[in-house]
């Protein structure tokens, strides 16, 4: 309510400053004609005496002319009269159609360009309202209960058909043949049967513990995430950190990990994500197409002008130079001076990388570190709050920063 009352106060302002302006431009009084007379005559009589001081014109002539033009101002004056002339000041009705568009236009095109009802948050706000949401997300089983059964499988030929049945009730007796789910979930994705393969590589990846190769975990994932429709479950997300922990660059997870950040409302860290995807390529990897079909309005959300960069011009974050552990003790054997001025430099490269691009934990818990050992308490401190906020909800990668913070003898 406060907002409309401010909106309308506003609308309100603007508009009688406007109308007052084109009354009081219509009360302005204008010259007569004859005061317009009067000047010019009065201009003739300082021309005559600017002729007369350069010796163009003699006295007797100047007089002549004065008198003749004394008496025609005279004249004028005689006929002046007190009329002021004045414009036609606006109509009433002209007035009201001026308030009725200023008003009424103004809330028309907020009802159709705004978001009436919809109060702002602030980030604080947001940020806890995008961690509820995603802690209060449907589970795997509500989202594929809610999609709609689609007929799966309608226009298979009659001997695939059969050997997919058969396919099915051998894998029912034999629920332990790892070789068996993983052919019945391969079949049954190929057809779109998603929920019945999800189930299947699950029974993959459990069976084979931990000989499970990154490849069949992340195609767990994404399975989960196919049966539900492009909805990243919590049962999805727990996939996904796993395939990240074992491999923190895999880009089949790390898109999906910035799917769902977008879904819950975290546009900002999944905007870095997918753009340092982008970056990193290659050009014909199978997250690229998805990612240019959806990044600019993502951008959009997370307050970025952005521009799409060119495919696969950046490195692995891993192979971007950065100031480790390694090079801070190879160090020890440097003048004062040089080390620190080595490290500064790699720290420099690094913090300008981080804030450009975005990168894994491990650099931004880098990056901290690095800091704390030049002493330069308050940056750590700026970078460490920072990073906290990209990894909210994200366990794993904030207690390595919260370590970093420890070792960077930062107070939190």
């Amino acid at each position: 309510m406060n907002f409309w009352i401010i909106a309308a106060a506003g609308a309100t302002l603007v508009t009688v400053l406007l109308i007052r302006a084109l009354w009081r431009g219509a009360a302005v009084q204008a010259p007569s004609r004859v005061e317009q007379d009067v000047q010019v005559y009065r201009d003739q009589l300082a021309e005559v005496e600017r002729e007369v001081a350069r010796g163009v014109l003699s006295s007797e002539d100047a007089a002549r002319a004065k008198t003749e033009i004394s008496r025609r101002i005279l004249a004028a004056d005689k006929g002046r009269t007190a009329d002021v002339q004045t414009g036609r000041a606006p109509s009433k009705a002209l007035m009201a159609v001026i308030a009725l568009a200023l008003i009424g236009g103004s809330l028309f095109m907020y009802s159709r360009l705004g978001a009436p009802g919809y109060g702002d948050l602030a980030l604080k706000d947001r940020i806890a309202f995008a961690k509820t949401l995603r802690e209060t997300r449907p589970s795997q089983a509500d989202a594929v209960a809610g999609i709609p059964q689609a007929s799966v499988g309608a226009e298979l030929s009659a001997e695939y058909e059969t050997l997919l049945t058969r396919l099915r009730e051998t894998v029912a007796t034999r629920p332990d043949d790892v070789q068996g789910q993983t052919l019945l979930a391969q079949n049954e994705a190929r057809i779109g049967n998603y929920a019945a393969a999800a189930e299947a590589q699950s029974a993959v990846v459990r069976l084979k513990g931990a000989d499970a190769s990154t490849e069949e975990v992340v195609n767990y994932a994404e399975l989960l995430i196919m049966a539900a429709g492009g909805y990243v479950s919590p049962e999805a997300e727990a996939v996904l950190r796993a395939v990240l922990t074992r491999d923190a660059e895999n880009g089949t997870a790390s898109y999906y990990w910035g799917l769902m950040l977008i879904q819950t409302g975290r546009p900002d860290q999944g905007f870095r994500i997918w753009d340092g995807l982008l970056r990193r390529g290659p050009a014909d990897a199978p997250w690229i197409e998805p990612i240019l079909g959806q990044i600019e309005p993502v951008a959009d959300l997370a307050g970025v002008d952005y521009t799409i960069p060119e495919i696969g011009t950046g490195t692995r974050q891993s192979d971007l130079p950065g100031p480790s552990q390694d090079d801070i003790e190879a160090a020890q054997d440097m003048t004062p001076a040089a080390r620190m001025e080595m490290i500064g430099a790699m720290v420099d490269g690094l913090s300008e990388r981080l804030a450009t691009e975005g990168g894994p934990a491990e650099d931004w818990a880098r990056l901290i570190s690095s800091l704390g050992v030049l002493g330069q308490t308050d940056r750590a401190q700026a970078i460490y709050d920072n990073a906290m906020d990209v990894f909210a909800g994200d366990p794993a990668s904030t207690d390595m920063i919260a370590r970093a913070g420890e070792k960077a003898n930062l107070i939190k």
